[in-house]
């Protein structure tokens, strides 16, 4: 058998293992461990499965599946691989698995995934459909909001759920079969209606689920379905609908799985435009930014990856683009602007470098597996790297020193740097030793240091691009050392980063001596074997930095005498950082170097005594990080020094507080932390002092030798590394300089580990029982009467008892014992499975930890009967209690911690860089974490009982920390109200995922209403249970009842009827019976229905007294009414175009076509929702069948718990009871249409027909005819429910509805308020959302008699109009008849003089066109065409067209004037509502439709707003600014510029200022499409000189702000041309004559200056080569008459105010002549000059 194993194990080929598990000192053990643990996985979840047991069965052994993976990574052979994954995706995919099942599986699958390189598309298939079904049910679910199935509320916790459920899809989609793009797109094609909100899942799911990583055989299955349909339509859309960024996304990730596949070169002007559009940037004079654009941005994470695939290739097209974009948008980085948009250009600066880091790395060195290559003509070259670099750099050294986001841009160095470190390092360290040298700035040096520490690999690596780096690392180290400075702590924090990181790379050996000896140098090399002779010097004088800083941080000169004595947080960060890079350096050190170091650090420790608290802690954490170094020699120092010292003071005067004793002791208690073989020849001298000293009276005596007792004990026992080196083996093998940044071979680490040996043990046994044993007999005395202690002496019998099990608790076996029974019952074996963490125990020894419980156990069961507030012991007894059942050697706070250290040093140093011991060490603890969750026996269940004790303890603090580790160890049971509340984070106890244990706990806290003891005067009492039953209520999710058989349904069952007999009492309290209700409504379910008696109860409490009781179980009753519903026939026809066509003509509306006789309704087809049949049609559809006539009502007798309900809804009291609470107002002014309400008339109407009818109809004619806001809204709920709820409803019924309800309507409709009108046009939409716009046509027609019919107010036409645009905006495409008739009745009544009517009528007339859009295969529509109705309307403002400006002389108190000007204006006003309100609505904006109204525009639109607000030149302004944003396409710019162009030529200097303010706006926003047609590039540069020439002063000003931005974004380039023509005109001569100055020559003369000033304004934060001159230029015209004297002025204080910052960088680039005149004047001449 054992031979057959070894064969076995011989032919195992493992996925993937962990490779540091080969580097513990017990590897030797780990295979056979593993291998026998995967048995029992497979064994067990096997059995698991077979019998069904999905709890507790499954669920525990697939986290013991989890545990494996953590502990030995994929170590199973890949068809148990395949096999795994297969039966978890069956699990995950289970139809009723509960929600937080689900998860628990699914993140195991998902770490099952999570190496795809591990099993390839030919290995594993996952079929497609059963996680869609899954995701519908968590996303989509439709009985989620009737509460039939409970995801958490609590944000949070919804959060992790989504998160899951797509990173599980994520993770399989790359499994799904080479069908499945097909089949997904006929799924999801029909649902592509662009004005339905289905349009929104459609293009999520498939952004979801659409697979892109195929090999090329395969890609005419996969992308290449889809590709140009979805980018097409992607580059038809103009206004950002919220469902583009899902588009987006779909196209990055096609684009990273397919470099080189997919030609995006004709995309890519466009794609930049748009990446440029979705930052938001503030650009232009006088911009709106249309909300849709702030909300619906790209998401960047995708955004970098879309632009990370697009480079490289022939050309590298897109890096030209991405150049243009970053210097467009360079001059946001500089500190100085910030504003909404900064994070997301920093995420974009800091991710985009990573992103390109990460494609070169999988180009060039990931090992290769199935996923298909990048091709090797698309691959980056390291020219198109350099390019890149080149482009990033500018922002990044920019966005170094911003104020919030600095760290962003050092990331973004530090991978710039791993790519061209020779383009990136040399500026930045040109930087850092400016900030260096500065004092006034220590903001610029923490961020050049900061950005240093990233690139700190890149600058000291020798196989490097940039070899004389390394020449920099001392000059650095040097200069950096004044930064360790007492008085700024972010200074000192950051210096300390950047030694330690430095010190960590390089060794600090001095090889001065090499050159001499070898002859195989570099000249770089023999300067650094040089330059290595100061490392000495370094050590010693950071040394003494640090000295200085121990010095300044005595505990009196940093605090009053009055305050505490304990560290503050900022000290112990500067005590952490101090320590660890002591140990950092001293580690590096040659031994030479290092003795020199640690005489010092000794003198310096033993010299002076320190106070314990600040700078003594400061001082013994540096002695410690000296003694691990280097054991041996440092204890030969300290150890004999300390105990003689301590020795002598405790021999000569015991009681007294001696401070140097303290000292000593603290001291020491650092030092002894070193590898415990080390330490065995000073057993005698520690066992010796520590005898005495945990006897001291003195409080901080005993203490600090409790803490050296078990610092002691933890070197003695826990096994550890030895050494922490950067390079394995001694530093004196080879050349050290060879060494600086060498990453780690985890192959050749060769990790030296501590081992307890049996001398060890015994010595730690020894010290147990010399030291532990008589403390506990002292207590067991103390617990018998026999020896009383004092609460003084018991904490420090305690204190030693606690320091003992700390140090020693890795060699003391667990607790032991039978194992607790019945506390689940399972078919299958729940045994815990315990790895080996290297300790044998040892049976012939005193087991202390089992001592130690029993005597902890005694006295706390003392203390609590007589003395119960002596809450100090109780703490530290609650510990103890802890440590007992958890603790083997490593804390759990500890180890995350480390993780976190860890992880945080990676990711600042790596180059794919395996890091040292610390990760092995990270392992080894990992195992230990999970022993710890070991098995529980009846020792624990008795610990947990008294732990129970202590947390209903009157004392909050006690039953606050206790209940902390109860909750930490909780296995269930019942207890004080907080116990259920639990901790803020997690699950609270109370809806623990158990029926049983529910079943108990929820009646149980009921009950608490009826007890005597309840009082809820006591206000923190009824604050607990709130905060409960909120916490139940936010977090519970479904609990799964089938796990087995029908034990969950009978433990359901009886958890509904205890708490119906809970609220069947009458003294039961109001706040209880509120919490009861809340709780039953969570135990609806889909699945299984809820007995008669809670029907019962919620359809009585529907006319509660208590108003949230009724208002719960309004939302219930809903759930109830949910019944069945006649699925009849299919159909299919062939959909080969979008939008209006033959084949979809039957299901438009039709006024001449309508279902008026029985005999036409049956005989049509309906389709209620919306979306079929636009894009296409379906495979197969299900639509109700209206032939088989519908089974009317149900008879009563065939009635079972539905028959509750019909028994009291025809009860007229019952009904006038409901309605009178309906109509009752709740809080005034904040009620609105309820749509829980809606949904119970709904389901009633559903399921019983008009039965209810007869009894309601008094009722509904009395409320609508009361104009109250309570009744009205009442009427509304009840009417949107009967017109839903009436669907399937036979014709007859629908008939004598509607003669009901369009009387009703109307008179509602003529009461309507301020108050009421928003509830009735959202009773309308609801009512006709998802129906058959044929079967609602009484309504249709009812709302367009005549909206706007002027009798009552502007304010009733108004209502009228939103509540029809209502009813046909849900309708969209299918009543285009009622469109045209709308636009007909609207067209003449355009002049309205009402504000609120012409707002009203703008909306309404963005819906009518709506549909009028210009997508990829789409027909032309038949509804209303915009170019129409543009051409009737420009007809009718002829008479404006003939004026230079147009005024508004037309106010809202006029009467009727006729004349057509006023009728223009009027006209005009409307048209302006129109244009704004469809800016951010349409999918497609009309664009040529818009230049014909634009002059129009321009006219009106004022420069500055004056003080009398006008309604029309603001409109206008809005106008103007949003339609400038619009997205062009280039068939478009040529129209735009010639409206532009001649708006140039316009009498009004107003119309000729807009064209500039419009033209910086619309260049910024459609940058790349501009730039990919040249000639129209160089007609807007004609524009704006033309410009810079006008006339009017104002329009020229303008005109060289706009010429500065477009040459600052690079939209045309400062060639010599054009310098030329500014110059020329600047030198203009004026006439000698004193008289009238010539203007035009003025004007030439002052346009040249503008032009030159733009060139100057258009580099703010840098000087180009061009620069100095053109200011000397500049400065001769000085003395020029108003206004170029003016300008000149402005244009020089702008430039001093922009260059300021970096003038010692700037004046380099000056001649001495150049600067002499720039300080004549930039300097204001003196005051008393």
């Amino acid at each position: 058998m054992i031979k057959k194993q070894a064969e076995d194990m011989a032919e195992f080929i493992p996925q993937k293992e962990i490779v540091y598990n080969g580097l513990l000192p017990y590897s030797d053990r780990l295979d056979r461990e593993a291998t026998e643990l995967l048995a029992e996985i497979k064994a067990n979840l096997c059995r698991a499965v077979l019998l069904r047991e999905l709890w507790p069965g499954v669920a525990f052994w697939s986290r013991k599946l989890f545990s494996f993976l953590k502990l030995y990574g994929r170590r199973f052979s890949k068809d148990d691989h395949i096999l795994f994954i297969k039966l978890l995706y069956e699990l995950v995919t289970l139809p009723n698995l509960e929600p937080h099942m689900m998860q628990s599986y699914a993140r195991l699958l998902i770490q099952l995934l999570k190496k795809k390189e591990l099993l390839s598309r030919d290995d594993l298939q996952l079929p497609w459909r059963p996680l869609y079904d899954l995701y519908e049910r968590v996303f989509y679910s439709k009985t989620e909001h009737l509460g039939l199935i409970w995801f958490p509320k609590y944000e949070a916790l919804y959060l992790i759920v989504a998160v899951v459920t797509y990173a599980l899809i994520k993770s399989c989609r790359l499994y799904f079969p080479a069908s499945s793009t097909k089949e997904m797109l006929d799924e999801w094609r029909p649902l592509l209606c662009v004005f339905d909100v289905v349009m929104q899942k459609a293009i999520s799911n498939m952004e979801l689920f659409l697979p892109t990583i195929m090999p090329p055989e395969e890609h005419s299955q996969g992308f290449q379905l889809w590709f140009d349909e979805l980018m097409n339509l992607w580059m038809s859309l103009q206004n950002q609908p919220s469902w583009e960024g899902h588009l987006v996304n779909l196209f990055a990730r096609l684009a990273n799985d397919n470099i080189g596949y997919v030609d995006w070169t004709p995309y890519i002007p466009t794609i930049f435009t748009r990446i440029l559009r979705s930052l938001n940037l503030p650009v232009g004079v006088s911009q709106m930014v249309s909300p849709r654009y702030l909300t619906n941005s790209y998401d960047i994470g995708y955004i970098v990856l879309w632009v990370t695939a697009l480079l490289g290739g022939p050309g590298n097209p897109a890096q030209k683009e991405l150049t243009c974009l970053f210097n467009s948008i360079a001059s946001f980085y500089h500190p100085s602007n910030h504003g909404r948009w900064q994070s997301r250009l920093m995420r974009l600066l800091q991710r985009l470098p990573a992103s390109v880091v990460r494609r070169v790395h999988r180009e060039r060195h990931a090992s290769p597996c199935w996923i298909t290559l990048v091709p090797e003509h698309q691959q980056l070259t390291d020219a198109d790297l350099q390019e890149f670099t080149r482009s990033l750099t500018g922002a990044s050294l920019l966005a170094m020193f911003s104020k919030t986001d600095s760290t962003d841009a050092a990331y973004a160095l530090q991978n710039l740097a791993l790519l061209t470190p020779e383009l990136v390092i040399p500026p930045v360290l040109e930087k850092t030793y400016a900030a260096m040298e500065t004092l006034t700035e220590p903001h610029t040096l923490t961020a050049t240091l900061s950005c240093m520490i990233g690139m700190a690999r890149s600058l000291v690596s020798p196989n490097n691009h940039y070899p004389e780096g390394r020449v920099h690392v001392l000059p650095l180290l040097m200069g950096s050392l004044p930064g360790v400075d007492p008085n700024d702590f972010s200074k000192c924090m950051i210096t300390f980063q950047f030694i330690t990181t430095f010190t960590t790379l390089v060794p600090l050996v001095d090889c001065s001596s090499a050159p001499s000896q070898r002859n195989d140098l570099t000249e770089i090399e023999k300067d650094l074997c040089f330059a290595s002779a100061e490392f000495e010097d370094f050590v010693l004088q950071f040394l003494d930095r640090c000295f200085a800083l121990i010095d300044s941080s005595t505990l009196e000169q940093t605090r009053d005498e009055m305050e505490t004595d304990t560290q503050t947080h900022l000290e112990s960060l500067v005590e952490l950082g101090l320590s660890s890079t002591v140990s950092t350096i001293l580690t590096q050190c040659s031994l030479e170097i290092y003795k020199v170091a640690l005489q010092k650090v000794f003198n310096f420790a033993t010299s002076n005594i320190f106070e314990t608290c600040v700078s003594g802690r400061m001082v013994a954490d540096m002695c410690r990080a000296a003694a691990k170094c280097h054991p041996s020699e440092s204890l030969r120092l300290f150890v004999p020094h300390c105990c003689s010292i301590i020795s002598h003071i405790t021999d000569s005067h015991e009681d007294e507080l001696d401070k140097e004793l303290l000292w000593n002791l603290q001291l020491l208690s650092e030092v002894t932390r070193v590898d415990g073989k080390q330490m065995l020849k000073y057993q005698g001298d520690l066992e010796r002092i520590l005898r005495v000293c945990v006897r001291l009276r003195c409080k901080r005596a005993y203490t600090l030798a409790c803490s050296l007792l078990e610092h002691t004990l933890r070197s003695f026992s826990l096994i550890y590394p030895t050494e922490y080196r950067s390079t394995s083996g001694s530093f004196d093998t080879d050349l050290p300089i060879w060494d600086w940044g060498r990453p780690g071979d985890v192959a050749a680490l060769g990790v030296c580990w501590h081992v307890p040996g049996p001398e060890e043990e015994s010595f730690v046994f020894h010290l147990l029982s010399h030291l532990l044993h008589p403390e506990l007999q002292r207590i067991k005395g103390h617990v018998s009467g026999e020896q009383p202690m004092s609460r003084e002496e018991l904490l420090q019998s305690l204190a030693i008892v606690q320091h003992c099990l700390l140090g020693a608790g890795n060699l003391l076996p667990p607790l032991d014992g039978p194992h607790a029974s019945d506390l689940v019952s399972s078919m299958v074996n729940l045994g815990e499975v315990k790895p080996y963490i290297g300790v044998d125990y040892d049976a012939s020894r005193e087991n202390y930890r089992e001592s130690i419980c029993q005597t902890m156990r005694l006295l706390l069961h003392h203390i609590l009967e007589h003395s119960e507030d002596d809450t100090k012991s109780l703490f530290v007894i609650i510990k103890i209690i802890s440590d007992l059942m958890f603790f083997r050697g490593t804390q759990k706070k500890e180890f995350d911690s480390r993780w976190k250290s860890f992880t945080l040093v990676k990711k600042s140093m790596e180059n794919r860089v395996s890091w040292k011991s610390t990760q092995t060490y990270c392992d080894f603890n990992m195992r230990k974490m999970v022993v710890e969750g070991s098995e529980y026996k009846v020792v624990h269940q008795d610990l947990l009982c008294d732990l129970l004790l202590l947390s209903t303890s009157t004392y909050s603090q006690i039953h606050l920390v206790s209940l902390l580790m109860f909750v930490h160890m909780c296995i269930f049971s019942q207890g004080a109200l907080y116990c259920l509340l639990g901790m803020y984070s997690g699950i609270p106890m109370a809806s623990a995922r158990d029926w049983e244990w529910v079943g108990q706990v929820w009646p149980a806290l009921v009950r608490c209403g009826l007890s005597p003891t309840m009082s809820l005067e006591k206000p923190s009492i009824g604050r607990l249970l709130d905060d409960i039953t909120d916490r139940i209520l936010r977090q519970h999710d479904t609990i799964g009842i089938n796990f087995t058989v029908s034990k969950g349904i009978i433990n359901h069952q009886n958890l509904v009827n205890d708490l119906l007999d809970c609220l069947e009492d009458r003294d039961l309290p109001w706040k209880f019976e509120h919490m009861a209700t809340e709780w039953l409504s969570l135990l609806l379910r889909e699945d299984h229905p809820l007995p008669p008696d809670a029907v019962l109860y919620f359809t009585q409490s529907l006319v509660c007294v208590y108003v949230q009781i009724g208002l719960l179980c309004m939302s219930v009753k809903g759930a109830f009414c949910y019944c069945f519903v006649f699925v009849g026939g299919i159909e299919e026809t062939d959909g080969l175009c979008v939008g209006d066509r033959e084949g979809n003509r039957w299901l438009q509306y039709d006024s001449n076509n309508l279902p008026l006789t029985q005999e036409k309704w049956d005989s049509e087809c309906f389709v209620e929702k919306t979306h079929w049949g636009y894009y296409s049609w379906p495979r197969e559809m299900m639509i109700y069948a209206s032939s088989e006539k519908p089974k009317d009502d149900l008879p009563y007798e065939e009635m079972s718990e539905v028959r509750i309900i019909f028994e009291y809804f025809s009860d007229p009291e019952f009904i006038d009871q409901l309605i009178e609470f309906l109509s009752l107002e709740d809080r005034k002014g904040k009620d609105s249409f309820n749509p829980r309400r809606f949904l119970l008339f709904k389901g009633l109407f559903r399921n019983y027909g008009d039965a209810f009818l007869p009894l309601l109809r008094p009722h509904l004619e009395q409320l609508a005819s009361d104009p109250h806001e309570s009744s009205q809204r009442c009427v509304c709920e009840i009417t949107a429910g009967l017109i839903r709820g009436s669907k399937h409803w036979s014709f007859g019924k629908v008939e004598k509805l509607w003669q009901l309800l369009c009387p009703l309507i109307k008179t509602a409709l003529t009461n309507i308020t301020v108050e009421t009108y928003t509830d009735w046009g959202t009773c309308i939409a609801t009512a006709c959302e998802g129906r058959e716009p044929r079967k609602l046509h009484w309504l249709f027609e009812l709302l367009m008699e005549s909206p706007l019919s002027g009798e009552g107010s502007s304010f009733r036409d108004a209502s009228l109009l939103y509540v029809l645009q209502g009813g046909l905006a849900q309708q969209q495409w299918r009543v285009s008849e009622l469109l045209h008739r709308l636009l007909a009745y609207l067209e003449p009544k355009l002049t309205q003089v009402y504000k609120n009517v012409r707002e009203r009528i703008g909306s309404v007339l963005t819906y009518i066109f709506m549909i009028d859009v210009a997508l990829p295969h789409t027909r032309p529509t038949t509804s209303p065409h915009v170019a129409e109705f543009v051409t009737r309307v420009l007809e009718r403002l002829k008479p404006l067209t003939t004026e230079p400006e147009i005024h508004n002389h037309v106010h809202e108190e006029n009467t009727q004037e006729t004349d057509e000007r006023t009728q223009a204006v009027k006209l005009l006003k409307t048209v302006l509502k129109w244009l704004m309100t469809s800016a951010g609505r349409t999918f497609t904006t009309p664009v040529q439709q818009q230049l014909q109204l634009l002059p129009l525009l321009f006219k009106i639109a004022p420069v500055e707003i004056d003080e009398s607000y006008d309604e029309m030149k603001q409109d206008a302004r809005t106008c103007l600014s949003l339609m400038s944003q619009g997205l062009l396409y280039p068939e478009h710019i040529p129209l735009v510029l010639a409206a532009l162009e001649e708006m140039a030529g316009s009498r009004s200097w107003h119309a000729r200022f807009s064209v500039l303010t419009y033209l910086q706006i619309m260049v910024f926003y459609n940058l790349f499409t501009l730039l990919s047609v040249p000639a129209e590039v160089l007609r807007i540069r004609k524009l704006v000189m033309q410009l810079l020439l006008d006339e009017q002063l104002e329009v020229r000003d303008m005109a060289c702000t706009t010429l500065s931005g477009l040459l600052q974004c690079q939209f045309f380039p400062l060639d010599s041309s054009l310098q030329t023509q500014l110059q020329t005109l600047s030198q203009t001569c004026l006439p000698k004559a004193r008289g009238e100055l010539a203007s035009t020559d003025l004007v030439r003369r002052h346009a040249g200056v503008l032009g030159l000033s733009a060139c100057i304004l258009s580099s703010p934060y840098d000087v180009p080569d061009w620069m100095p001159q053109i200011l000397m230029d500049l400065s001769s015209h000085l003395n020029d008459p108003q206004p170029i004297e003016m300008t000149v002025k402005k244009t020089l204080s702008e430039f001093r105010r922009t260059h300021h910052d970096n003038w010692q960088e700037h004046r380099q680039c000056f001649t001495d002549d150049q600067l002499l005149v720039l300080t004549d004047l930039l300097v204001s001449p003196c005051y008393y000059a």
